[in-house]
């Protein structure tokens, strides 16, 4: 191998190994903002929560829905959603919209119907 030969080479070798490093160094773009956030102790955090952007640790959702369907609940003082109307207490009674007890269960699993609610093993409240 002739000395042009040699350099061209060695030139060759250094730029591609320069190219390699700085390929390496580059970091990938971030991914957009999850919609909901489900944090560790199973509080689901759309962007209208005031925790959502304190919340670290979650699993991520694309909608609130398919977060309180995995088990999920809205955060204290935020509304469930629309379309969820009886609530599960952890006590195992479920409180559709007339019930008194209702506004004030706050620990509860959501069904659409009471029907839904009752066949999940709970119980209609006393009357």
């Amino acid at each position: 191998m002739n000395s042009n030969t040699l350099k061209i080479s060695i030139g060759f070798l250094l730029g591609l190994s320069m190219s390699l490093s700085h390929a390496a160094d580059q970091k990938p773009a971030p991914s957009a903002e999850p919609v909901v956030k489900k944090s560790d102790s199973g509080i689901c955090h759309d962007k209208t929560s005031a925790s959502f952007a304190s919340t670290k640790k979650f699993t991520e959702f694309k909608t609130m829905d398919e977060c309180l369907k995995t088990g999920g609940r809205a955060p204290n003082g935020q509304a469930p959603a629309a379309e969820s109307m009886v609530k599960k207490s952890d006590a195992g009674i479920c409180h559709d919209k007339a019930s008194p007890s209702y506004e004030r269960t706050k620990k509860f699993t959501e069904f659409k119907t009471m029907d839904e609610c009752v066949k999940s093993g709970g119980t209609a409240p006393k009357k």
